[in-house]
């Protein structure tokens, strides 16, 4: 069986596709630069780097509170968001670092020195 369309209601069909196509991709946009921004925001801890594990991307970190975690001070492992910062750091480094809980796994979003300038006001 074939139906028969308006050249008028395919044109509207067409239309409202691209419309729909042109905002999930701006959406997409607007979403990355939300989650740039909201890393941007997460308070820098305190921490000591006790073991680097380039082949698991991983960190341990003895570290004071995380506060957006409610985490009180510990020691433990952080998955790394990029593994390129497992090459910032070695044993025994004092850092200050930026933590959040990504797919439901702690993870490191942000590490430099512990006496590098202009870090985030929230964590002083």
């Amino acid at each position: 069986m074939l139906l028969k369309l308006s050249p008028a209601l395919v044109l509207l069909l067409a239309l409202n596709g691209t419309a729909v196509a042109d905002s999930a991709h701006h959406g997409a946009s607007a979403g990355t630069a939300k989650l740039a921004g909201a890393e941007a925001n997460l308070p820098l801890i305190d921490g000591e780097v006790k073991k680097v594990d380039k082949d698991t991307g991983k960190l341990t970190i003895k570290h004071g509170p995380i506060t957006n975690l409610g985490m009180p001070a510990m020691t433990m492992v952080f998955r790394v968001n990029d593994p390129a910062l497992l090459d910032k750091v070695k044993n025994g480094d004092n850092i200050r670092f930026a933590a959040d809980k990504v797919s439901g796994v702690l993870t490191v979003m942000r590490v430099e020195p512990a006496g590098a300038a202009g870090g985030n006001p929230q964590a002083e």
